[in-house]
C-alpha cells in the first residue's frame, strides 16, 4: 500500500477539520434561525379578513386629535383599534372611556414607551401588565392585544405578552406620520395598493386627522371595511 506524503496527510486532516467546522456551524445556527422564524409566526403582521382593513392608532399624545379621529370614524361608520400608552391613558381617562364607548378596540402600547428588547422577561411582564390593568379599569373592556413601542420586540416580549393573554401586533404598512408631517404622504402610504387584511399604523397627528376622511372614502370605494384588529385577525 502506497504511503501518503506528509503534505497529503496534512491536506486530508485540514479537510476533515473544515467539514467538522461546517457541521458544528449548522448545528449551532439552525436552531437560532428556527427560533427567529418561530417568533415571527407568533406575532401578527396582518389579518385574515376578506374585505376588512384595520386602522391602528398608537397613542402617547394628541388627545385633541384622538377626539377628532373618533368624530371622523363615527361619521363614516368605521371601527379602529387604539393602542394606548398607559402614562397617556392615566392622564386622559375620559378619552379612554370615549374610545371604548364608541365601540372601538383598546389595546396596550406599554406604559412608558420603553424599548421592550432590553427589559427581559420580568421587565416586560411588569411594563405590559401595568398598562393592561389600568386600561381595563379605565375602559371597562378586556385588553387582548399588545403593540410594542417602536415595533421593538424579542422572545421575552412576546412570551411575556402571551403569559398575560395578549397577542403581539405589528403592521403591514406604516404611514410614518409621526415623522413625515404631510397629509398627502399619509394618505398615499395608507391607501396605495391597499388589500384586505392589512394593518395600517397611524398616530394622532393633525395631518393624519386631515387625511382620515379620504382614507376611509378610499376604503369604501374599493369595497373595504375599516374593522378592529381582532375582527381582522378572526377573518370576519
Amino acid at each position: 500500500m502506497k504511503k501518503l506524503s506528509s503534505r497529503a496527510v496534512a491536506a486530508l486532516t485540514n479537510g476533515v477539520l473544515a467539514l467538522i467546522l461546517v457541521v458544528v456551524g449548522v448545528v449551532c445556527f439552525l436552531p437560532s434561525a428556527a427560533n427567529v422564524s418561530g417568533l415571527e409566526e407568533r406575532v401578527c403582521y396582518r389579518g385574515a379578513s376578506k374585505d376588512g382593513v384595520s386602522l391602528m392608532f398608537n397613542v402617547y399624545w394628541g388627545t385633541e386629535e384622538v377626539e377628532g379621529i373618533l368624530s371622523v370614524l363615527e361619521a363614516y361608520g368605521a371601527k379602529a383599534t387604539f393602542f394606548l400608552g398607559g402614562s397617556w391613558a392615566d392622564d386622559n381617562t375620559a378619552c379612554v372611556r370615549a374610545i371604548a364607548a364608541a365601540g372601538h378596540e383598546v389595546g396596550s402600547h406599554g406604559y412608558f414607551h420603553r424599548d421592550h428588547t432590553v427589559l427581559g422577561y420580568e421587565g416586560n411582564v411588569e411594563e405590559i401588565s401595568r398598562s393592561v390593568r389600568f386600561l381595563q379599569l379605565a375602559a371597562d373592556v378586556p385588553v387582548t392585544l399588545f403593540a410594542p413601542p417602536s415595533g421593538a420586540y424579542d422572545e421575552d416580549t412576546v412570551t411575556a405578552a402571551e403569559s398575560l393573554g395578549l397577542r403581539t401586533v405589528m403592521w403591514s404598512r406604516d404611514t410614518i406620520d409621526w415623522r413625515d408631517k404631510d397629509e398627502q404622504t399619509c394618505y398615499v402610504r395608507a391607501t396605495k395598493q391597499l388589500q384586505a387584511g392589512e394593518l395600517i399604523l397611524m398616530h394622532p397627528m393633525a395631518h393624519t386627522l386631515a387625511a382620515l376622511p379620504r382614507i376611509l372614502e378610499y376604503c369604501g370605494e374599493h369595497g373595504l371595511r375599516a374593522v378592529t384588529v381582532s375582527e381582522n385577525l378572526r377573518g370576519t
